[in-house]
């Protein structure tokens, strides 16, 4: 790394103990190694005038320790100890570094009042200085030993006035400027926390929708698969001794069940693992419900008539009516949903509906959409045997809900069960 790089890097760790450093260097600088140099008599007027002198250096200096601790509080120090000097001091070497020094610190890191504060007080400080630089001019010391008076001229005023007040502006605006690109990179820095968090928050809820997308699936896959196997089962179960023909076609129901619940659990790992050409062209897997590599084409409509055909096979008697005819095409996933929100409807009946029970499906195409109604006759309630957790019909609901329709589901006046549900058009 660069020394001065790592410099700058050890100075932002510590930056307390930077300051006390600094203020202890410019304490043996401006106010002792002068005192050194040009010394004083005890006990004579000047004496006390460089007591003077060393108590306002100490505080200007030694403020600058606590600058970045306490800002406000180290430049009322340095005011403090500014004023002094000015009252006592015959020099400004001191107070013409500090004092600028300590604008610049409340420009940079101290509130907004005090930094305006900090200019005003370091311009009534320049024009104080020379004022006393016109009313009360120096006095120095002729090689002969002779103590003279400078005359008093305005323009020393003016020129001291202008100096000082120059050197205020120039401290304040190079603080203003660090003062506001610390706050721009502050922005920067907040915006770049916000949009980690908001990209954060995305990435839940888009987790959270799929996983609420798969479990949707995997019920309308198992839940369906598994009742029409079980009721498949039970009816073989009781054939075997009697027709011992229908149980081989229910059993081979049960196969042909099974094999398609399996293509359809497949195709859905699939898609989670990622997108892949099956072999042998989509048309292969079309053709084949139990293709190995399970990618199908997911049902829709045309394929009502092959579930009806096996729910049928399980006793269930089904009814379909079509009325109208589609305007528009429905959006993509729409006839997915159409097939089932029309699976679940059939399954629940199918396992709570009990013997005898009839469905009648309804599919009305209007000028808004698609109109679905699915009824059946039998029992309108669950029985404590059947009663499910109606994960599949909140599922629907939100499946509808996606392409902005509307779901309702619930007894019927009499008896038997309904679900309704209505999908929208695409838009155009």
């Amino acid at each position: 790394m660069n020394p001065l790089r790592r410099l700058d890097v050890l100075l932002r760790r510590h930056p307390v103990r930077t300051d006390v450093t600094a203020a202890v260097l410019l304490t043996l600088v401006l106010v002792l190694a002068p005192l050194v140099m040009l010394g004083g008599g005890v006990g004579s007027p000047a004496a006390w005038q460089t007591a003077g002198t060393v108590v306002a250096g100490l505080l200007m200096t030694g403020a600058w320790g606590l600058r970045r601790v306490r800002p406000v509080a180290a430049a009322g120090v340095t005011v403090a100890g500014a004023l002094l000097h000015l009252a006592v001091g015959p020099e400004f070497t001191i107070a013409l570094a500090m004092v600028p020094a300590t604008v610049y610190n409340l420009a940079a890191i101290g509130p907004r009042w005090a930094s305006l504060a900090g200019l005003a007080t370091g311009l009534a400080g320049g024009l104080a200085n020379g004022l006393k630089v016109w009313l009360f001019p120096p006095r120095f010391t002729t090689p002969d030993g002779v103590q003279v008076q400078s005359p008093a001229e305005p323009v020393a005023m003016v020129v001291m006035a202008v100096l000082c007040g120059m050197a205020v502006l120039t401290a304040w605006a190079f603080g203003d400027v660090v003062r506001n690109r610390r706050l721009a990179v502050q922005a920067l820095e907040d915006r770049a926390r916000r949009l980690e968090t908001q990209a954060l928050q995305e990435r839940e809820l888009a987790a959270a929708d799929e996983r609420s997308h798969i479990a949707r699936e995997m019920h309308d896959i198992v839940a369906h698969s598994l009742q029409v196997i079980i009721s498949q089962a039970d009816g073989a179960r009781y054939a075997a001794a009697a027709k011992p023909e229908l149980a081989v076609e229910t059993l081979e129901t049960i196969g042909q069940t099974g094999r398609s619940a399996l293509a359809d659990m497949r195709q859905l790992l699939g898609v989670l693992r990622g997108p892949a050409e099956p072999t042998g062209g989509p048309d292969r897997a079309r053709r084949d419900p139990a293709a190995p590599d399970g990618h199908r084409a997911p049902p829709g409509l045309a394929d009502l008539p092959a579930l009806f055909q096996t729910l049928r096979l399980s006793g269930l008697e089904i009814s379909l009516l079509e009325q109208g005819s589609p305007r528009r095409d429905l959006p993509a996933g729409g006839e997915l949903t159409a097939y089932r929100t029309v699976q679940e409807a059939l399954t629940n009946t199918l396992r709570h509906g009990g013997e005898g029970a009839h469905a009648f499906v309804t599919l009305r195409w209007t000028a808004r959409g698609l109109e679905i109604q699915a009824d059946d006759d039998g029992r309108s309630q669950a029985d404590a045997e059947t009663t499910g957790s109606g994960q599949g019909l909140r599922g629907i609901a939100e499946r509808v809900a996606l392409f902005g329709g509307t779901m309702e589901a619930g007894p019927r006046v009499g008896a038997g069960w309904r679900v309704w549900a209505e999908l929208p058009y695409a838009d155009v």
